[in-house]
């Protein structure tokens, strides 16, 4: 989807396909067919865009054989389908039963990670639209936040200055700008915005900024506008932004509440918990860790980095972070120039809910998709940008 920004410029809005599971080239054509087609004729659009997520061995297929990127991109135009972004955090096995801690590796101290990324830029190029110039990857915050040492870091920095020499270098071949973005998650080496800063300083290039995931900004309970203050003052550039909600309980020492609360934990994703005191932000890395007894201070609100439907907040006594998306939203795109102009929504957790809130089947998540895609549109044009056809 397609928006006119009051200065002229373009803002894409797209949903992410993580929330389809495929590992392979063939799951990935068969999600167009049977989910992401079906989104866009609900929303009665000729066009649709998806945050496309590639797992290692669908990304190396497209980057070693020329013929399957060609029908990749035909089977895209094919099906009303375009994609300016790509989902480059989790390498694969994200349908898995169990993902967990798992969605952290190869970081960027591995040389996977780098390879990875810069195949996915390479495979991004081939697929923009012929109008589109500039695309976007969101990828993990470097790393998990153990095992993290001075040496992996500076690793690190240097793949990433190494990425954006070959981005550079991309972009003379093809006349495609790709720039990455680092994703701050709670429990990384870069939890929130503000941790972001100095790597990014460090690295020193504008083709590597960063992805402000909303749910995760709630989730550390950070101001929309003073992290995106932090940001513009540091010269960070918001590559693009993920539009998602994060579970809230504003009094989590009921008894309800944390039964409530205990619906939500389940065993295939990682679920930090956090909450802000006047010692700082505590937390814990799952959900269940949480509800153990005293592991987390209850006497303020908790929230839990779990992305909840946007159309849909959960049954009281618990709620979402939908108010933090909102105001985060009206500060990438409501002022005189957009701060970004890549959107997505990435609600992956669908089949993650509670049983009795899951959708039964495809037609479910597909009307499901849909309505959130409907909330971000209608949040969008409330800010003055117009849908485009």
């Amino acid at each position: 989807m397609r928006f006119r920004h009051p200065d002229g410029s373009t803002v894409h809005l797209a949903y992410c396909t993580n929330v389809h599971p495929a590992e392979t080239l063939d799951g990935v054509l068969a999600q167009l067919r049977d989910h992401c087609e079906p989104v866009r004729r609900r929303l009665g659009r000729d066009r649709l865009g998806i945050g496309l997520w590639l797992a290692k061995d669908a990304a190396r297929a497209l980057v070693t054989d020329p013929a399957a990127l060609r029908g990749l991109r035909c089977e895209l135009d094919r099906r009303g389908l375009e994609v300016v972004t790509l989902n480059g955090f989790p390498y694969e096995g994200f349908g898995a039963e169990e993902v967990k801690y798992r969605v952290y590796t190869p970081d960027w101290a591995d040389p996977e990670r780098l390879e990875h990324t810069a195949a996915l830029a390479r495979v991004l190029a081939g697929l923009l639209p012929e109008d589109v110039t500039e695309g976007s990857i969101s990828t993990l915050p470097l790393a998990w936040r153990t095992a993290y040492d001075d040496e992996r870091a500076e690793t690190a920095r240097t793949a990433l200055r190494t990425l954006a020499e070959r981005l550079d270098a991309l972009e003379e071949l093809t006349g495609r700008s790709i720039r990455v973005a680092l994703e701050p998650e709670p429990g990384c080496v870069v939890e929130t915005t503000r941790d972001a800063i100095a790597p990014l300083t460090a690295v020193g290039h504008d083709r590597i900024g960063i992805c402000v995931d909303t749910c995760h900004l709630a989730t550390s309970f950070e101001d929309p506008g003073t992290a995106l203050d932090d940001l513009a003052r540091a010269g960070v550039p918001v590559v693009k932004s993920q539009l998602s909600a994060a579970l809230h309980a504003e009094q989590p020492h009921l008894p309800e509440v944390r039964e409530a609360l205990a619906a939500f934990a389940e065993p295939r994703f990682l679920h930090q918990t956090r909450t802000a005191t006047a010692a700082g932000l505590r937390g814990t890395d799952d959900l269940d860790e949480a509800l153990a007894g005293d592991a987390l201070p209850d006497a303020g609100p908790w929230r839990s980095h779990f992305h909840v439907p946007l159309h849909a907040a959960p049954a009281a006594p618990l709620t979402s972070t939908l108010p933090v998306l909102t105001s985060a939203l009206t500060r990438l795109v409501g002022g005189p120039h957009p701060l970004t102009r890549h959107l997505e929504v990435e609600t992956y957790t669908w089949q993650a809910l509670p049983p009795e809130l899951r959708p039964r089947g495809r037609a479910q998540l597909a009307d499901g998709i849909a309505a959130e895609l409907t909330l971000a549109r209608d949040l969008l044009t409330d800010l003055g940008l117009k849908e485009l056809p």
